[in-house]
C-alpha cells in the first residue's frame, strides 16, 4: 500500500520531490565527503610518519657541533630510544638548476641529504625507503607539483650534473609552510658538494614515551647542548603536514551542516505544500476514523523513500568526488591505512542525515493534531491566523506602487511563514559570503601579520654565515643610502634562558628590534615598546603558562632579568616558538638577522631583489609577494575553489528553495489569488505583489546574511584558520564582490524563480476557489 501511495505522490509532485531528493542527496555527500577526508587525510599523515620514522624532537643548528656531548646525554637519558644527527647541505637556490628552471627565486632554504641509517627516512612515492645511487637526485614533491621537475630531468647543482631519478616525501618538511626542502643525494655526491654550501645539523631524537617530550625539551635546554636554530617536535610536524587539506575539510565541514540545515527547511517546504494540497484529504481521513500515528505513516514512508534515496545518491556521489579531493593528499602523504574504514565513516554520516531527516518529518507531522476535520472539509485549506497591521492601509499608501504595497504588507502580516524563506536565504548568503571571505583574507598581503611576520615589501635573511652583525651592518648601510627604500628595520634573534615556574630552564629564542615599523596581529595585547617588556608567541605562552601582564625571568649575562608579557601572538616561523622584544643585548651572539623594508615605489621590487641578491650573496633576499604565494599557494589556490564551489551552491539553493516556497505560497493562496481575480487583478499584478514578497524578504536576508557571515563566519573561519597557528584572525572583505556583485546575483537568481514558482497563479479560476 505504501509503495502503491508513493508511487502516486512522486507522479504528481515530480518537480517538488527531485528538489527534496536533490537537497537530501546534496546534504549526505558533504557530510559523506568529509567523514572519508578526515579519514584518509588522518590516516595518510599517520602512515606517512609511521614509516618515515619521524623524530619526536628535532633541533636544528648551525655552526660548531660537538657529537661526543650529544652522544652521551642521548646515552644517559632514560627516555631516549634513537639518536641521530643528520646534515643538511643548505645552497643558494640560483645554484639549483631543475631541467631549464633555476630555483633562484625559490624563498626555501634548499639542501642536500642524504638517506638516514635509523630514523627520518625519505621516502619515493610508493612509500619506501629510497635507495639512491650516484649521480642520481631526488627531489622533493612540492617542485613536481609545481611542474618545476620532471623525471629524468638534467638537474645541475653548483656545476656538477645528476639525473631526476624521483620524487621524495619528507615527513618533516612535505608542506610548504617549512621553509626548508631537502633533496636526497648518495653519500659519496653529498661529499663531493660539501665545500659548495653551509652546512646545518639536524639533532633528531626518538623517544620511548611520547606524552614525556615536554619533560624532554626541559632536559635539553638545561644541558646546554646544541640549539642554534629553530626547535620542532612531532605534534608540530603533524599539525604542518594537515593544515592545506585541513582547511579545506573545515569549509566542507561548514558547509555540510549549513546544506543539512538548509534540507530540513526545504523539507518542511515541500512537506507543509503537500498538507496544504491534501488538506481536504486529511479532514476526510480523520473524519473516517483514521488515527494520527496512521496518517503520519504515509507521509514518513514517502519521506523515508526520499531520505534513503538522496542519502544513497548522495553517498555515491561522494565516491565519485573523493578521488578528486584526495589526490593532493595521496601525492604528499600517500595512501592512508585506514582507507577501508573511510567507507562505513562515510556511511555512518548518511545515517545521521537520515535519522535527522525522519526526526525532523515526524516533528513537522505534529500539526495533524491541530486540524479540524469540519474546516478542512469545509474549506480544503488551512485558515492561518495573520498579524493586524494597523498602520499599513492601502488608502494611505503613497510611496510604492499597489503590488509592492500589498506583497511588503502580507510579508508583515504573515510573518511566521516567510521566517523559514528567511533563514534559508540566511544561511545561503552566509555559505556564499564566508569562503569569500576567507579566501580574501589569506590571499592578502595582511595575512601574514596573523603569522607573526610583518607587512612589508622586501626581506633579507642573513644566517649561517661568519661576521654576521658586521655583514647585517653592511646591507643596513646599503639601504640607509638607497632612495628607492621609505622605511627599514633589522632584527636580531638570539637565544637566552627563561626560567620556568618549577625552576627549570628553557631556551627561548627572542626577536630584538624595533616591532613598531612593521607591525604584526596581537591575540592578545600589543607589541613590546618598552626595554622591560615581551611579546611572546601562542606556543611559548601555553608552555610557559602566561598571559598578558604576567612577568617571565630571563638569564642574560648570567643575571636574572624580569620582563612583563605585553602581548601573545601566533608565529609559523621557528617551530612557532619565539618571543620578541626591544632591549639592546650585547652578551649573546645573533642566530641570524632578519631586515626588512618597504619601498617607496612597490613596481620596483623585483629589480630591488635581483640588486641586493647581486651585491649580497652571502644573505637571502626574498620579495614577500613571492614569499606568500609559495608558502601559502597551494592553500589558497584551494580556498579559493571552494569560495566559487560556494558561491555556485548558494546561488543553487537559492533557485530551488524560491522555487518551492512559491509554489507553496500559491497552493496556500488559492483562495485568496481567486478573491484578487475577482476584484479585477490580472495575473500580471498577482505575480509583481508574489516578486514583491520574496525581494523583500531576500533584503532582509541580505542584510542579516551579511552580518552574520562577517561575525559568527568570522569566528568559524578563525577556528578553521587557528590550525596554521593564527589564533588573532580578522576578515578582509572584497567590497565590489561583498555589496554589489553578491546582491545582484542573488536578486537576479530569486526574480527569476519566483517568476518560474508563480506561473501557476494565473491558471487558478475564480469559480473554482471561492467557496461559501
Amino acid at each position: 500500500m505504501y509503495f502503491r501511495l508513493i508511487r502516486n505522490d512522486i507522479s504528481n509532485s515530480k518537480l517538488i520531490t527531485l528538489t527534496t531528493t536533490i537537497f537530501v542527496a546534496a546534504a549526505a555527500m558533504l557530510v559523506s565527503l568529509a567523514a572519508i577526508l578526515v579519514v584518509h587525510l588522518s590516516g595518510a599523515i599517520d602512515t606517512l610518519m609511521t614509516r618515515a620514522k619521524t623524530p619526536h624532537f628535532m633541533q636544528m643548528h648551525a655552526g660548531e657541533l660537538d657529537p661526543a656531548r650529544l652522544t652521551e646525554f642521548a646515552n644517559r637519558h632514560s627516555n631516549v630510544d634513537e639518536f641521530q644527527v643528520l646534515e643538511f647541505l643548505n645552497m643558494d637556490g640560483a645554484r639549483i638548476v631543475l631541467g631549464d628552471r633555476s630555483l633562484a627565486d625559490s624563498v626555501q632554504d634548499n639542501g642536500f641529504s642524504v638517506q638516514s641509517d635509523k630514523f627520518d627516512y625519505l621516502l619515493d612515492l610508493n612509500g619506501n625507503i629510497i635507495d639512491v645511487s650516484d649521480g642520481e637526485l631526488y627531489v622533493p614533491v612540492n617542485y613536481m607539483r609545481d611542474n618545476t621537475a620532471k623525471l629524468g630531468d638534467r638537474a645541475v647543482i653548483s656545476g656538477k650534473e645528476f639525473t631526476v631519478a624521483g620524487f621524495l616525501r619528507d615527513s618533516q618538511m612535505n608542506s610548504m609552510l617549512s621553509s626548508s626542502k631537502r633533496f636526497l643525494v648518495s653519500p659519496q655526491d653529498h661529499a663531493e658538494l660539501q665545500s659548495l654550501g653551509n652546512t646545518e645539523y639536524l639533532i633528531e631524537f626518538r623517544l620511548k614515551d611520547l606524552s614525556a617530550l615536554g619533560a624532554f625539551e626541559t632536559d635539553y635546554a638545561a644541558a646546554g647542548l646544541e640549539a642554534n636554530g629553530p626547535t620542532i617536535t612531532y605534534p608540530l610536524f603533524k599539525m604542518i603536514n594537515a593544515l592545506s587539506d585541513g582547511m579545506m575539510i573545515g569549509v566542507i565541514l561548514l558547509v555540510s551542516v549549513l546544506v543539512v540545515a538548509i534540507a530540513l527547511m526545504c523539507i518542511r517546504f515541500t512537506l507543509l505544500a503537500k498538507i496544504e494540497d491534501d488538506y481536504r484529504e486529511i479532514g476526510v481521513m480523520k473524519t473516517l476514523g483514521l488515527r494520527i500515528s496512521d496518517i503520519k505513516k504515509i507521509y514518513l514512508a514517502k519521506y523515508a523513500a526520499i531520505a534513503v534515496t538522496g542519502g544513497l545518491t548522495g553517498f555515491g556521489l561522494s565516491l565519485v568526488f573523493k578521488d578528486l579531493l584526495l589526490e593532493n593528499i595521496r601525492l604528499y602523504m600517500g595512501e592512508s591505512s585506514r582507507a577501508s574504514l573511510a567507507p562505513f565513516l562515510g556511511i555512518i554520516g548518511i545515517l545521521l542525515v537520515f535519522l535527522a531527516i525522519m526526526i525532523y518529518v515526524s516533528g513537522v507531522l505534529r500539526r495533524f493534531r491541530r486540524i479540524s476535520a469540519a474546516e478542512a472539509i469545509r474549506f480544503g485549506n488551512s485558515q492561518e491566523k495573520t498579524t493586524v497591521t494597523k498602520h499599513m492601509r492601502l488608502s494611505t499608501n503613497r510611496l510604492f506602487n499597489t503590488n509592492i504595497f500589498l506583497g511588503v504588507k502580507d510579508v508583515l502580516a504573515r510573518k511566521k511563514l516567510y521566517a523559514t524563506m528567511l533563514i534559508v536565504l540566511i544561511m545561503s548568503v552566509f555559505i556564499m559570503i564566508v569562503p569569500q571571505n576567507l579566501y580574501n583574507t589569506i590571499s592578502s598581503k595582511s595575512f601574514i601579520q596573523y603569522m607573526g611576520v610583518g607587512s612589508y615589501d622586501l626581506r633579507v635573511d642573513l644566517q649561517q654565515t661568519d661576521r654576521i652583525s658586521a655583514k647585517a651592518a653592511e646591507i643596513l648601510k646599503a639601504m640607509k643610502e638607497d632612495k628607492a627604500i621609505s622605511e627599514y628595520a633589522v632584527f636580531a634573534t638570539k637565544t637566552f634562558k627563561v626560567t620556568t615556574e618549577a625552576g627549570a630552564e628553557k631556551n627561548l629564542k627572542i626577536e630584538l628590534g624595533d616591532h613598531s615599523i612593521f607591525p604584526i596581529a596581537y591575540s592578545q595585547g600589543r607589541a613590546p615598546a618598552a626595554a622591560d617588556e615581551i611579546a611572546l608567541s601562542t606556543l611559548n605562552a601555553e608552555e610557559l603558562s602566561k598571559k598578558t601582564g604576567d612577568v617571565i625571568t630571563l638569564v642574560i649575562g648570567g643575571k636574572e632579568r624580569k620582563l612583563t608579557v605585553s602581548g601573545i601572538y601566533s608565529d609559523i616561523t621557528n617551530g612557532g616558538k619565539t618571543a620578541k622584544a626591544v632591549f639592546n643585548d650585547h652578551t649573546a651572539d645573533a642566530m641570524w638577522y632578519i631586515i626588512s623594508a618597504e619601498l617607496a615605489d612597490p613596481s620596483l621590487i623585483h629589480s630591488k631583489v635581483a640588486d641586493y641578491a647581486g651585491r649580497f650573496a652571502y644573505a637571502k633576499v626574498s620579495d614577500m609577494d613571492a614569499y606568500i604565494a609559495q608558502t601559502f599557494g597551494s592553500t589558497i589556490s584551494s580556498i579559493e575553489k571552494a569560495s566559487y564551489a560556494a558561491v555556485a551552491v548558494a546561488l543553487m539553493i537559492m533557485v530551488l528553495v524560491t522555487l518551492l516556497f512559491m509554489k507553496l505560497l500559491v497552493a496556500k493562496d488559492r483562495y485568496s489569488i481567486a478573491v484578487m481575480k475577482a476584484f479585477g487583478f490580472t495575473g500580471s499584478d498577482i505575480q509583481a505583489q508574489y516578486v514583491s514578497r520574496a525581494v523583500f524578504v531576500l533584503m532582509i536576508g541580505i542584510v542579516l546574511g551579511t552580518l552574520l557571515a562577517n561575525t559568527l563566519g568570522e569566528v568559524l573561519a578563525g577556528a578553521v584558520v587557528s590550525s596554521f597557528g593564527a589564533a588573532a584572525f580578522r576578515f578582509t572583505v572584497e567590497p565590489l564582490a561583498a555589496y554589489l556583485l553578491n546582491p545582484l546575483m542573488m536578486t537576479g537568481t530569486v526574480l527569476i524563480a519566483t517568476i518560474l514558482g508563480t506561473l501557476g497563479a494565473g491558471r487558478i479560476t475564480i469559480s473554482e476557489h471561492i467557496k461559501e
